[in-house]
Formats: structure tokens, C-alpha cells, sequence
């Protein structure tokens, strides 16, 4: 098709998709679709913690610094730090234990071992306050050396293949951490800078485990670390002993896992649970679960894609693609430009936690959406128009967006969404992921394998090339729209 006929061509497909009902009805049937199971989803959400006051309404997620809900639980052995100061220490043995599925029902399976994700090291934080910053040297249990700070920020350091020695500085507000395999030769691990540090610190050695992940869940872990040639500068008090972020169990009791530690010849042996970094799930419904209804509300739309081509004889595919598209996209904007505002404020009524996000993150969920639904249009229009009849374009269109999606939901082969159209799912993803996070490898609690605009590429990868081939192969007259 010449340039100067497209404008045409665009017109003539845009009277064609307005002159016949069924078309509207099906883009209105996939936003209703995705709209109502999101509200139900919403309407029947009910979200109960039990404290030792007993059973009640969870409290909002904790939040550190940059707004991102977070973990903050860990045994911390400490000491007050005024001004410039530092502390070495060398980690010599990291040991641990994880409840994994019980083998015999009602017997509870612990095993020794630590997950991957368990530290252990030198800590700097500006109090006690869960959420406050902070910054840490560590070992870890499958992950080698790491410099982390205010929960979000992680860089790598070297590996861990024995004792290691780790230090602490601070300088001002520019916390320094180093690493050594003697003690005598440092490698610097990283640095981070905490504005606003106040001029007295905790500083100290800590210990904590995330949660081991299995079946969909995750389950208790804890690591205990043994720390000798301890040296502090800048502080020489009393060891002060917290577990930070414990929780009390029902009538004010001693936690389940507390943790602890056993002091004995100059060495500390530092027992902890929990985890210092982002909460990725645990910590308050997600806003994309209000689209789940969303892959079934795909379907309306492809069929309609699929249908319209082949109505039409497929003759203008590059104009028809964009009529289609179009019109998906204004359907996919009003399902989850309703679903995502009016879905919150049934989860808040109801009481439920909610994942903090942003304005930016909101829109980018809400119109990704919209863009998503029109690129898996396109791609369907495409298949559409190269096999004429629209029974058989839907089915590959179906097998390469929905049962991808359908599988990784269920914990199988998420690496589908990679190399798929379903990786464009990932637009929706609304807690951010992180690397030095483990979570269960489903779309259910947010995991995807691409970032959001990643995935959003391939998906439009396939959508483009689709209509390419369609466009290059040329006319094609069609016996019947399937």
C-alpha cells in the first residue's frame, strides 16, 4: 500500500469496525469481563492478623526510606556510636536450619542448611525504629559477600569460601564496608551515603534468615553466625541486645524463633530470623491482582481481532491492525482505569494491607494495560490475516498470550513468559522485584521474569512482526470469517 493511501484504507477500516454492533459488544464484554473479577476479587479480599492481642485488622506495610514496603527483623548485638567510628570482625562460620515440607503428617521436617539469602555481618543504623536507615556488610548463604543498605540497594562483593573478614566504617554520613580473606589485605565492598544520619548510631553485628520458599509459601528459616577478632573504634560500651522487629506471640509471650546470643571467649555466636530488605509479598495486596480477571478478558478481544480480518478479506492489514488495536486499547483503558482505583478503595474499606505505589507506578500499570490488550490485538489481526480464518488464528493467539500466563500463574515454566507474547503481562507488575529478593516464580505474588517494559517489548516484537509478514505477503481474499 502506497503512503498516500493509507489515510484511506485507515478510514474505510474504521467505518468498516463501527458499522457492525458485535464488534463494540465484544470490547465491551472484555472490559466487563476484567472489571467484575477484579471487584470481586477486591469485594471479598478480607486480610486478619494475629498479634498477641489476638486476631485483628493487619497493620498498613512498614515502609523505609524511598516509600517501598519492607522487612526489617533481625537480632542485632549493638553498641552506641558517636561521630566517625568503625567495626571489624570476622564472620568464621555461618551455620542454620529450615522447616521444609513435612514428610510425615504432623511432624514438623527442620533440616540444617541456610538459604540462599540468610546474612549475617556489620550493621550501622540510625536507631532501633523499624524502617530507619541503615547500611551492612555481610555473608550470606548462597549469594557470596554483599554491601546492602536502606533495604532496596544491594551490590556484590566476592565470594565466600571460608572465614571471612568484614569491616564497617563511617565517615560522617558515608558508610564504607570492606571485605578481607586475612584480615590484613581489604577490598572495599561498597558505599553508601545515609543523609541525614544523626550524630549517634547503633553499630554492631547482626543476624537474620528470610523464609524458605516452597509450595507457594514461605516457611521458617534462621541463621547463626559466629563472630571473633571483634574490634570497634569510636565505641567501647556494653553489647546491647535486641531482636529487632520480633513479634510477640498470643498473652505476650516469647517469640516462636527468637533469636539470641551465646558469648564465649571473646567469640559471639549471633542467632536471627527474619530478613532486612524489601517485601515483595507478606507485606499487603498488590494492585495488579485487581487485573487477574484480565487474561480471561484477553479473550473476547482476540476473537473479535480475529473476526474482523477475516470479515474483511484481510486486504489493508497494517489498517486494519490499527483499528483493532485502537479500539482494544480504549477497552483495555476503561477496564483498568475502573478496576485499579475502584478495586483499592474496596481493599482499604475492607481493611486490608495495601502495597505502597506510586502515582507513576499506578499509570504505568493502569495505561500498560490498555497498550498490552492492543498489542495482543495486533498480533491476533496479524496471524489473522496471513491464515484467513479467524477459528485457526485465534487458537495459536490463545496458545501464545493466555495459556503462558495460565502456566507460569501455576508455578509452571514461568520462563514462558521470556520468550512469549505473555511476557507484555509484566507491564502490569506493580511491587517492584528485586534481585536480592527470593520469592515463588508465579505471576500470583507479582513475580515476573522481565521488567515491565521488558516484557512489554516482546510482546510488541511479536505484534510487529505479525502484521509485517501480513503486510509483505499482500492482499488475501477470505471464503469466510470463521
Amino acid at each position: 500500500m502506497t503512503t498516500h493511501r493509507f489515510p484511506q484504507a485507515l478510514r474505510a477500516e474504521w467505518a468498516r469496525f463501527r458499522s457492525a454492533r458485535r464488534w463494540a459488544l465484544a470490547m465491551a464484554a472484555s472490559a466487563l469481563i476484567t472489571v467484575s473479577i477484579g471487584l470481586l476479587i477486591a469485594g471479598g479480599a478480607r486480610s486478619s492478623c494475629v498479634t498477641w492481642q489476638g486476631d485483628g485488622a493487619c497493620p498498613a506495610p512498614l515502609v523505609g526510606p524511598d516509600g517501598t514496603a519492607v522487612n526489617d527483623k533481625h537480632y542485632f548485638v549493638h553498641q552506641p556510636l558517636t561521630g566517625d567510628g568503625g567495626i571489624t570482625a570476622r564472620v568464621s562460620d555461618m551455620t542454620g536450619q529450615m522447616r521444609m515440607p513435612d514428610e510425615t503428617p504432623g511432624v514438623r521436617n527442620v533440616k540444617g542448611g541456610t538459604v540462599p539469602w540468610a546474612k549475617a555481618g556489620l550493621l550501622i543504623r540510625q536507631s532501633l525504629k523499624q524502617g530507619t536507615p541503615y547500611a551492612a556488610v555481610m555473608v550470606t548463604g548462597g549469594h557470596g559477600v554483599r554491601m546492602q543498605h536502606n533495604f532496596v540497594h544491594d551490590v556484590a562483593g566476592g565470594p565466600v569460601d571460608g572465614p571471612r573478614w568484614l569491616r564497617l566504617t563511617r565517615s560522617g554520613d558515608t558508610i564504607t564496608g570492606y571485605e578481607s580473606s586475612d584480615g590484613k589485605a581489604w577490598t572495599e565492598v561498597g558505599t553508601a551515603e545515609l543523609t541525614g544520619l544523626p550524630e549517634t548510631v547503633e553499630i554492631g553485628l547482626f543476624a537474620a534468615s528470610p523464609s524458605v520458599v516452597w509450595q507457594m509459601a514461605g516457611a521458617f528459616a534462621e541463621a547463626t553466625a559466629v563472630f571473633d577478632h571483634i574490634g570497634l573504634r569510636g565505641a567501647n560500651g556494653p553489647w546491647l541486645r535486641d531482636d529487632v522487629g520480633a513479634q510477640l506471640t498470643l498473652g505476650g509471650k516469647t517469640p516462636h524463633h527468637p533469636g539470641g546470643v551465646v558469648e564465649s571467649g571473646g567469640r559471639l555466636a549471633v542467632t536471627g530470623s527474619g530478613d532486612i530488605g524489601p517485601a515483595t509479598g507478606g507485606a499487603g495486596l498488590r494492585a495488579d491482582l485487581l487485573l487477574t480477571g484480565g487474561v480471561l478478558g484477553l479473550v473476547p478481544v482476540l476473537v473479535a481481532a480475529a473476526a474482523f480480518v477475516t470479515a474483511g478479506g484481510g486486504r489493508t492489514p497494517v489498517a486494519t491492525g490499527v483499528v483493532v488495536g485502537g479500539a482494544s486499547f480504549v477497552a483495555g483503558l476503561v477496564a483498568s482505569g475502573v478496576v485499579i482505583p475502584v478495586g483499592l478503595i474496596l481493599l482499604r474499606a475492607n481493611q486490608n494491607p495495601i502495597q505502597p505505589i506510586t502515582l507513576v507506578t499506578g499509570l504505568r500499570v493502569v495505561v500498560g494495560w490498555a497498550v498490552f490488550t492492543a498489542v495482543a490485538a495486533v498480533l491476533t489481526a496479524g496471524l489473522a490475516a496471513l491464515v484467513k480464518w479467524a477459528v485457526v488464528a485465534v487458537v495459536p493467539a490463545v496458545a501464545l498470550i493466555v495459556v503462558p500466563y495460565l502456566l507460569a500463574t501455576a508455578g509452571l515454566a514461568p520462563w514462558l513468559l521470556t520468550i512469549t507474547p505473555a511476557a507484555g503481562f509484566a507491564i502490569t507488575q506493580s511491587v517492584p522485584a528485586f534481585a536480592h529478593v527470593d520469592v515463588d516464580r508465579s505471576p500470583i505474588v507479582g513475580y515476573y521474569p522481565l521488567p515491565p517494559w521488558a516484557g512489554l517489548a516482546v510482546a510488541c516484537g511479536y505484534a510487529a512482526l505479525a502484521l509485517a509478514v501480513a503486510h509483505r505477503r499482500g492482499p488475501r481474499t477470505s471464503a469466510t470469517a470463521g
